[in-house]
């Protein structure tokens, strides 16, 4: 029997997507992870440039894509994304329909 690694995993909620945005970004960044915080903007408050985004993107489809079969960053949607909370609020919605969509 193949080992399916998502099926009997519980979604992840918003707390523990932006724990794991957290872990990620601040390793990638060199910086305290108290300091990715919902509010910080990428840029601006981090100092994190497209190459560290894509970066955190590539991370996280790894990790999440062990998680949620067909779970995906679209390109044109990382432009969008200028805060945490907005990316973390875009993970959570993309795992929640990636999910569906193999349910």
């Amino acid at each position: 029997m193949p080992a399916e690694t998502h099926v009997g995993r519980t979604p992840l909620g918003p707390d523990e997507v932006l724990t794991l945005v957290r872990e990620r970004l601040a390793a990638i960044l060199e910086i305290e992870e108290d300091r990715v915080t919902l509010d910080a903007r990428f840029a601006d408050d981090l100092d994190a440039d497209s190459l560290a985004l894509i970066e955190l993107v590539e991370e996280l489809e790894e990790e999440l894509g062990e998680r949620t079969v067909g779970f995906r960053v679209d390109d044109e949607d990382l432009a969008d994304l200028h805060t945490v909370r907005e990316a973390v609020d875009y993970i959570v919605v993309r795992l929640a329909a990636a999910d569906g969509a193999t349910s």
